[in-house]
């Protein structure tokens, strides 16, 4: 378990309470941001060593890439088998590199650990100091890696596509995955545009898929082995992710917030968690408690009231999804007290996009 210090929460304005998640709120007005242009080339975040060859076993890097909502993070929660990932409708969800492990092995220790990147999907349309953050760290997963996944939706390729394909480096291989594979009605139109995709990109393989079809996944592992190098594993088996229980208390928390306000919120809206406690069981038998204080970020005064909603329900309903799926996911007591703050313009402001997180 990652141990932090914990800071103490911002001082509350408006109070409120969902089960054992309190909410509350606090003023600043708000201007939207401008965008220019494209990030520099970054460097490779660090990885464990390189490990020696150990025959029968395997162990690689897989970047999943792809332009926002083709399905990344749910691909990346299936090929794990758990839930590390945050989902929702709204664009550019995932905004970190979220590193999720899968390890298939035999009884005689032999076998294979996926290592797997979901990505933010890289935006072309805005081009704030968030998003140029975000951008970085595609770039930064694809550098060096053994395999790329190339998500795009069954039967479409677009000019967002084409732009993330075109970052994609020589010399690693990549595979097209064409998600969403129950949305398209049509398969007979299926054939010719697979046939099209191939003709016109160097891809290594194909493969349509629905991510949530548990059948498609096994075919994408078995697809995905034969590409890693035979070498020892990073990780101990039983590990799903390298990212903290704080961190995925905060993903938890944007998700909800994003699920439950739509698209009226805009995705400019970010959560800080400023405490993050563990105390021990009680009681032989009792589950751990954990303490956990979040800040919700706005932009502008009609956002934070929006997320608050009428006599406090928004926030409350955001509070109590959050805190029951951290009790699941964490298997452990969770108390969770929100608050809404209003930052004005942070989302193009470099240094406060690196101080709420963002590399």
């Amino acid at each position: 378990m990652n141990q932090h210090t914990p800071k103490q929460p911002p001082s509350p304005d408006v109070p409120d309470a969902a089960g054992s998640a309190g909410e509350q709120a606090g003023p600043e007005p708000a201007t939207l941001p401008e965008m220019p242009e494209m990030p520099e080339m970054p460097e490779m975040p660090e990885m464990p060593e390189m490990p020696a060859a150990v025959p029968g076993r395997r162990c690689g890097l897989v970047a999943i890439v792809g332009k926002p909502n083709v399905g990344k993070s749910t691909l990346l929660n299936a090929l794990v088998g758990q839930k590390i990932s945050i989902t929702s409708r709204k664009a550019q969800t995932t905004r970190h590199r979220i590193t999720g492990m899968r390890t298939l092995a035999q009884p005689d220790g032999t076998g294979t650990q996926f290592v797997f990147v979901d990505t933010p999907g890289f935006q072309t349309r805005h081009a704030n100091a968030l998003n140029r953050s975000l951008n970085k760290t595609v770039l930064g997963a694809v550098a060096d890696v053994d395999l790329i996944l190339f998500v795009v939706e069954a039967g479409s390729f677009t000019p967002a596509d084409a732009k993330v394909l075109s970052l994609l480096g020589k010399g690693i291989p990549v595979l097209l995955i064409a998600n969403k594979l129950d949305n398209v009605h049509r398969r007979a139109d299926l054939a010719p545009w697979l046939a099209r995709m191939q003709k016109d990109h160097p891809f290594a393989e194909y493969m349509p898929m629905t991510a949530k079809n548990a059948a498609d996944v096994k075919r994408l592992l078995a697809l995905c082995e034969k590409y890693l190098p035979e070498q020892d594993w990073w990780y101990d088996q039983e590990e799903l992710t390298d990212r903290s229980e704080r961190f995925l208390a905060g993903e938890t928390v944007r998700e909800k917030l994003f699920r439950l306000t739509g698209d009226e919120l805009p995705y400019t809206s970010t959560v800080v968690i400023d405490k993050f406690e563990e105390e021990p069981p009680q009681r032989k038998g009792n589950k751990r408690l954990l303490r956990i204080a979040a800040t919700i970020v706005v932009e502008r005064d009609g956002h934070k009231a929006m997320v608050i909603g009428d006599k406090g329900e928004r926030i409350k309903r955001i509070g109590t999804e959050a805190r029951q799926e951290l009790e699941k996911l964490m298997d452990a007591k969770v108390f969770l007290e929100m608050w809404v703050k209003v930052r004005s313009g942070w989302a193009d402001d470099e240094a406060r996009v690196r101080s709420f997180g963002y590399e």
